[in-house]
């Protein structure tokens, strides 16, 4: 059987362990959220990629092809801007943060 080495010594304490593991956990949830984090510069560019992709697939392809892709586009925000809704957020902020979630891919282009 390994035995592990604990920073505390052979006679850890738990509370130390824990308080340890808690602002570890807490450090890496802050890297995660700002690792995926969108801003409305890229929201904006990634809107008007799908404005664009959608007027070019309208042209080439087909004009109900064009409304389908801005459709779904349109749908994804409104279903985020329904769970705003019901998380309890309202007004302009809802609208915001859909808008993030909904164009805010283009971060990673």
């Amino acid at each position: 059987m390994m035995v592990t080495q604990w920073p505390e010594g052979p006679a850890a304490d738990p509370e130390a362990a824990r308080e340890r593991y808690a602002s570890d956990m807490k450090a890496t949830r802050e890297a995660s959220r700002n690792a995926v984090r969108a801003d409305l510069p890229a929201a904006h560019f990634g809107s008007a990629l799908v404005v664009v992709t959608s007027a070019l697939v309208g042209y080439f392809v087909a004009p109900a092809a064009g409304a389908l892709v801005a459709g779904a586009f349109a749908a994804l925000f409104m279903v985020a801007r329904a769970v705003m809704f019901l998380r309890g957020v309202r007004g302009v902020e809802a609208s915001r943060r859909a808008y993030l979630f909904t164009f805010g891919w283009a971060n990673w282009l």
